[in-house]
């Protein structure tokens, strides 16, 4: 009886120190996440007054063109996105891992725009792609490109702008990631590989890789769960343009529930998003987990 006494008390005092967390958690995510799918079954007025519509909502995005190519081009972008991320931040891992000089400076150098706010790297990036005056343009005139470039003012150009500002501002966490798990792999392991005659190819397909399968998971969960909700750059970069072509779903869902005050349209949208993010990463951990 005093031990199962004991053991309750302790059940207790665990939930006591959680309480904290739970309240703060269903505040901010839990009840956030319900009320949202309350507004995407109504109709919501400019002045908050909500009228039950059922599924009208879900029908009319489904039928809102606009609707399927921002979620094409959120796709887009996580296609294009995810890998360059990954074997950027994988390069530049193993580069800062190396038992080189240096190799702290380019930690921080690598690490610093992670820190910098959206507005920044945008305003950055914006002054660099600009056309005639850009940092970018410049430089290529110089190295004997006579055509202008008009980076933020055509949609594969515009698509790679981002995605190299992205890559500029994002890729030090991968890198991190990435680097945490390197420095876990014994050197002993590389020096026997190196006396049975591996090299260097041989090692990092045969060691490496298999030694961080579950830091590329996790890393690969993370940037394809990130790159659905790209919104500040394309926002701040090209407004979306030129005309609609690099809109995100995220950027659709401001416009609709910020803009036009369609309250219950934006939601039903952000539940799409939501599900479509928690597929693919149920999907990815299913695909790369069970990979030998």
């Amino acid at each position: 009886m005093r031990q199962l006494w004991r053991r309750k008390s302790e059940n207790i005092a665990a939930y006591l120190f959680l309480l904290p967390f739970l309240i703060i958690y269903s505040m901010f995510m839990l009840y956030p996440i319900i009320r949202g799918f309350v507004t995407s079954l109504n109709k919501v007025s400019i002045s908050m007054d909500y009228t039950f519509v059922g599924l009208a909502n879900y029908a009319e995005m489904f039928r809102d063109r606009y609707f399927w190519e921002a979620l094409w081009n959120t796709f887009y972008f996580v296609l294009i996105s995810t890998p360059t991320l990954i074997v950027v931040g994988l390069g530049l891992a193993l580069i800062v891992n190396a038992k080189l000089k240096g190799t702290t400076l380019l930690r921080s150098v690598f690490f610093l725009p992670f820190v910098l706010s959206i507005s920044v790297i945008s305003s950055i990036w914006v002054f660099i792609l600009q056309p005639y005056t850009g940092l970018l343009n410049t430089f290529l005139h110089k190295l004997g490109v006579v055509q202008e470039l008009f980076w933020l003012d055509q949609p594969q150009l515009a698509w790679i702008s981002v995605l190299i500002a992205t890559v500029w501002w994002t890729v030090g966490f991968n890198m991190v990631l990435f680097l945490a798990g390197l420095q876990e792999i014994p050197e002993d392991i590389y020096e026997a590989a190196r006396i049975d005659g591996a090299d260097a190819w041989r090692q990092f397909t045969a060691i490496t890789l298999p030694s961080i399968k579950s830091v590329m998971l996790l890393t690969v969960v993370l940037q394809t769960i990130s790159s659905f909700k790209l919104f500040g750059q394309t926002y701040l970069m090209t407004k979306g343009g030129p005309g609609t072509s690099t809109r995100t779903l995220v950027q659709y869902i401001y416009e609709k529930g910020f803009i036009e005050r369609d309250m219950g349209f934006a939601s039903a949208m952000s539940y799409v998003l939501f599900v479509v993010t928690i597929a693919f990463a149920i999907i990815q951990f299913k695909l790369l987990s069970n990979k030998d």
